[in-house]
């Protein structure tokens, strides 16, 4: 959830380490520091806010070394104050951190009986205490007293470690939290992304669990942190750019990812199917017609906006495959003792492939014998490395927390997942694949039409951007559109807004119709249509201002509503990605109008690696 980056080599390395962290800000934007190892002394900069008051505290007063650290923090333990910022010190040991330490009171107390004096409320602030305690009591090297710290850590974790007495290594661990290494000339790098030494360096290794990284400026050695033995490094070359991840002229990330949609879904749909095979073929998901017949349960797991994907993959799975599925929020089925053994099916779907609740949920179910298999953006994260089987989107990185293209590259994956399974099981017919198929592949030119028809929005930002609350109804597989475009508004503009499937309205949410509360109604000429065009009249009738978003050509849709958005006609399995512009649209005009901070919203981060 935070961000990570360290450098080791014959450069000064504040520039690097700064420039890493801006690409990292979207982790964790509460604080921001550095520590940097200059002529044998540990020198730290550490700043409240976002990366520009790091900047303006460096500026102030300069350092640079051939050995740094440097982290973006979203806060959990303590508040987002200097001094909760890291790294975190103890003696010349000084430390960066990624996830959650759960027996961080245990261990404090105990440095405490030792005479260790704390500055910071943190959990991390333990781990450079510890570190040092153990050196010094041992006298151990660095690496061998990072190796004893961490087996006695609970919770997620990865760290980085630097010390003033030892200024020719960089030490580096994981445990379900994602850690990256870099390779250089005469130089190398750890981070917690791809994207912070991308600049630097195409040879990465994505660091397993429970494996620390012994990194020197021309050498790198990784070990079992249980038993020592090493381990061998398997270097990927990475081929995405850096420019990729550049706003490329818009005024915001999230408005340029979500024009970047229609490229992104095509990709996603790229190579996966033949037309003239009547097949889709996923090579990457190992589920066998026969195992598929033998399920007794399948489950989604997901959380946040991946589980509203997950909400409209229900319907595909059900309507084209036959499949009786289970969408659960990660956080709550992790908790249960859902019945799971070996003819369980858990399909898993996260954008990072860090979020924590989603993995634990994951391994619980994999515990209990079930297969595992994943959707997700990130290639190597940690859920698809313990997947049997993942099936990865092709959105590019997202840099925007709240998320646009991932979400819509998870629809059209599950889709094209729900066909396969449907043709696998005798469900789907040949025609029935083409037509699903051709249904999909007209997305993205449908996209890039209706992305042209922006100034629709204006006068509707204009008139409800001082509203305090919003509701939004939508039926069928329309409904998780509801919940993911309150979200969006919700996340990024701070307006109240909730979702409800629109036959609810009278079982308690219209008690809050009035004329201060407008309401967002997903009314598409769908099988819906009637049944949520008489709960917009019901909405109307008690005064409540109404958008409509309706399909092409729906001329009443003018007379009885206030506002109208509107959607080409189009088969109904691909109603909710042609729903999804309008959604992160509408959020996005009345979060920019509003004039928040619409990349970084407050409180949230991109990747949620912690409970």
């Amino acid at each position: 959830m935070c961000g990570i980056v360290g450098y080791i080599g014959s450069n000064p390395c504040v520039d690097v380490l700064v420039s890493g962290l801006e690409k990292l800000e979207y982790r964790g934007y509460d604080s921001a520091g550095v520590a940097i190892v200059r002529d044998g002394v540990l020198e730290t900069r550490r700043a409240k806010g976002k990366l520009i008051n790091l900047k303006r505290a460096i500026k102030a007063e300069p350092t640079d070394g051939l050995l740094g650290i440097g982290h973006t923090r979203w806060a959990t333990h303590g508040a987002p104050t200097v001094d909760n910022a890291h790294p975190h010190r103890s003696g010349e040991i000084a430390v960066v951190h990624n996830g959650i330490i759960e027996n961080y009171v245990e261990l404090k107390r105990e440095l405490v009986g030792h005479g260790h004096v704390f500055a910071s409320e943190t959990d991390t602030e333990v781990i450079a205490h510890l570190v040092n305690h153990i050196k010094t009591a041992r006298k151990l090297s660095l690496v061998d007293a990072v190796r004893a710290a961490v087996r006695r850590l609970h919770g997620a974790y990865s760290i980085v470690v630097v010390d003033a007495s030892e200024p020719d290594v960089l030490v580096g661990a994981r445990l379900a939290s994602p850690l990256v290494l870099g390779f250089g000339t005469d130089e190398n790098y750890l981070a917690s992304d791809v994207s912070a030494i991308l600049n630097h360096t195409r040879d990465i290794v994505f660091l397993d669990d429970g494996v620390l990284a012994t990194v020197r400026a021309g050498s790198v050695t990784l070990t079992d942190i249980e038993t020592g033995k090493e381990v061998e490094p398997v270097i990927k070359r990475i081929t995405w750019t850096p420019s990729m991840a550049e706003k490329g002229g818009y005024k915001h990330f999230m408005l340029k990812e979500i024009h970047e949609q229609p490229r992104a879904i095509a990709d996603t749909l790229r190579g996966r199917f033949s037309l003239e095979r009547c097949e889709v073929d996923l090579p990457e998901i190992p589920v066998t017609a026969e195992q598929l017949q033998n399920i007794s349960q399948f489950y989604v797991i997901a959380c946040g906006t991946s589980w509203h994907a997950g909400l409209v993959g229900k319907y595909h799975f059900e309507d084209l495959a036959g499949l009786a599925t289970h969408v659960e929020l990660a956080s709550e089925f992790r908790y249960r003792r859902a019945p799971i053994d070996e003819r369980t099916l858990v399909l898993a779907i996260s954008q990072s492939g860090e979020t924590a609740d989603t993995l634990a949920a994951l391994r619980d179910a994999k515990a209990r014998g079930a297969t595992i298999i994943s959707i997700c953006n990130v290639i190597e994260s940690s859920i698809p490395r313990e997947s049997h089987g993942t099936l990865y989107t092709h959105a590019g990185p997202e840099i925007g927390v709240a998320s646009t293209k991932a979400f819509t590259t998870q629809l059209a994956a599950l889709h094209l997942l729900a066909i396969r399974f449907g043709h696998l099981l005798g469900r789907l017919a040949p025609e029935g694949v083409v037509r699903e198929l051709e249904a999909l592949l007209h997305v993205p030119a449908m996209m890039e039409a209706e992305l042209e028809r922006e100034h629709d929005y204006a006068s509707i930002i204009r008139s409800w951007h001082q509203v305090h609350s919003m509701l939004f109804l939508g039926r069928g597989n329309l409904y998780p559109l509801a919940l993911e475009g309150a979200l969006k508004l919700k996340e990024i503009s701070y307006i109240h807004a909730e979702g409800y499937a629109a036959g609810e309205m009278k079982h308690g949410p219209i008690a809050l119709i009035d004329e201060d509360v407008p309401t967002v109604v997903l009314n598409p000429m769908d099988a819906h249509f009637a049944k949520v065009r008489s709960n917009l009249a019901e909405v109307k009738a008690r005064s409540g201002p109404v958008l409509t978003v309706a399909t092409d050509g729906d001329a009443e849709a003018d007379e009885i509503g206030d506002f109208k958005l509107t959607v080409p006609d189009v088969p109904e399995t691909v109603l909710p990605l042609m729903m999804s512009l309008p959604m992160q649209l509408l959020a996005y005009y009345m979060a920019d109008f509003k004039g928040t901070d619409v990349d970084q919203p407050r409180n949230l981060a991109k990747s949620v690696t912690v409970e």
